[in-house]
């Protein structure tokens, strides 16, 4: 049985589902056709130079210690530090935490960001703030489902599009509470893949012909489907079931069954064993590698959703089982995409919504804290081999090269040549900018 992740206020993919929001996390073909509805790919000659085509965002629902990752503090007192030792890496001076040996393995590729901090220290708002870039309108609750501004994935799948066939913008294996897209409509909403691709029988939902309806059967089905909608039309007051009519949604859905490359792209079984088992034959190893088989295929925005890191409780018992096998896939992915000449034009964050609280608590665990933060670039053009900022001593808060929320989507905009700066409409006509503070991190430009 597949592992229901929470975090503290209990949330699981079926409260989403009873918040109204299924037909973005439970996915399926409705709502990606309805994300991908007239949506434009028309490049606009405007936009910066672009150092990426696609982004892949490893997001940690709960938010990671940044202690037991990037950031460990040898110098701190036990209750402090905790209980993992630090690490050399590759980079000369740098250490990361004990459990994170195949990263400061390549650590030469990477860039790791120590000072991004905020003032939204509970789930809801922080998921929002760096999900978008933009810090709650007003104040909400940890459990909440907020949404005041369009997504980092939504906003790159309007600016930048796919290829005929594709959707631009995927959440494996479900959609993080703020990563819808808003203002933008529905059509820029995420295609949500639900299943385990390290299944057997992985396959994506809703977009492979079904068994024993292939061939003739399938193209005279097309074919019936067509003569009905010729005789039934939506805006016909005597149509009982408007579902029948014509409908813009139905012509894509056939565009994505019958894409050899979003096929191809959904084929994992594709791979060698020696490729799966690099990546890890686990659910998060496998969506790892499909989102690299996404990006290859013209995908401009891949968000992979991994929860349980919220460690209020136990967090060494918690880490030693959980960062192994993560840090081992979020290297296995950069080595991929640098070995199928990938890396280059592919960047790759991962983060969380903060950090955690210095002290230990008498439970075990950390606690939500905003202060301090890390979070992990690569690819896209990216100098590898540095930090950007640092926490004081103890790891308490971010004091040299302090950088926002803003700050950190800006970039990712910035790389993938989207103006962050730019002002953004909504259906009304309202004015908005995309993100108030419009400047990237000049140390991860190149």
């Amino acid at each position: 049985m597949a592992r229901r992740w929470t975090n503290c206020e209990g949330l699981t993919r079926r409260d989403g589902l009873k918040l109204g929001l299924g037909g973005l996390i439970a996915g399926g073909l409705s709502g990606a056709l309805s994300a991908r509805a007239r949506a434009s790919s028309a490049a606009d000659s405007s936009r910066p130079s672009a150092q990426a085509d696609a982004c892949i965002l490893v997001w940690q629902d709960g938010g990671p210690s940044h202690y037991e990752t990037f950031d460990p503090k040898p110098d701190a007192p036990v209750e402090i530090r905790g209980a993992y030792q630090p690490i050399a890496t590759q980079t000369p001076g740098v250490q990361f935490a004990q459990p994170m040996k195949k990263l400061a393995a390549i650590s030469n590729e990477l860039a790791i960001v120590r000072s991004i901090r905020h003032d939204q220290g509970n789930h809801g708002a922080g998921n929002h703030y760096m999900m978008t870039g933009a810090p709650p309108r007003i104040p909400v609750g940890c459990g909440a489902f907020v949404s005041f501004h369009p997504s980092l994935g939504s906003v790159v799948a309007k600016e930048i599009g796919a290829p005929h066939g594709i959707p631009a913008y995927f959440s494996l294996p479900r959609m993080s509470r703020s990563g819808g897209p808003n203002f933008l409509g529905s059509k820029y909403a995420p295609f949500v893949v639900p299943d385990s691709p390290n299944s057997s029988g992985f396959r994506v939902r809703d977009v492979t012909i079904p068994d024993g309806l292939t061939g003739e059967r399938f193209a005279s089905r097309q074919e019936i489907r067509k003569q009905i909608d010729t005789m039934l039309r939506f805006n016909d007051a005597s149509v009982a079931d408007p579902t029948l009519a014509v409908d813009e949604f139905y012509g894509q859905g056939m565009q994505i069954i019958s894409s050899k490359e979003a096929q191809a792209a959904f084929d994992i079984h594709q791979e060698s064993d020696e490729v799966r088992d690099a990546y890890g034959r686990n659910t998060f190893g496998q969506q790892a590698l499909l989102a690299r088989r996404l990006v290859g295929a013209g995908v401009p925005f891949v968000t992979l959703y991994q929860g349980g890191w919220d460690h209020h409780t136990d967090i060494f018992k918690a880490l030693d089982t959980k960062l192994p096998p993560f840090e081992a896939t979020i290297a296995a992915l950069i080595a991929d995409l640098k070995q199928q000449g990938m890396l280059e034009r592919t960047l790759v964050v991962v983060l969380g919504e903060f950090g955690r609280t210095p002290k230990i608590n008498a439970r075990g665990g950390r606690d939500h804290w905003s202060n301090a933060m890390s979070v992990m670039f690569a690819g896209g053009q990216t100098p590898g081999g540095q930090v950007v900022g640092a926490t004081d001593r103890q790891g308490y808060a971010a004091i040299e090269r302090v950088l926002s929320p803003e700050n950190f989507v800006s970039t990712i905009y910035q790389k993938l040549g989207i103006d962050p700066g730019q002002m953004m409409y909504t259906p009304e006509g309202r004015p908005t900018h995309l993100v108030s503070d419009a400047t990237p991190i000049d140390e991860l430009m190149g």
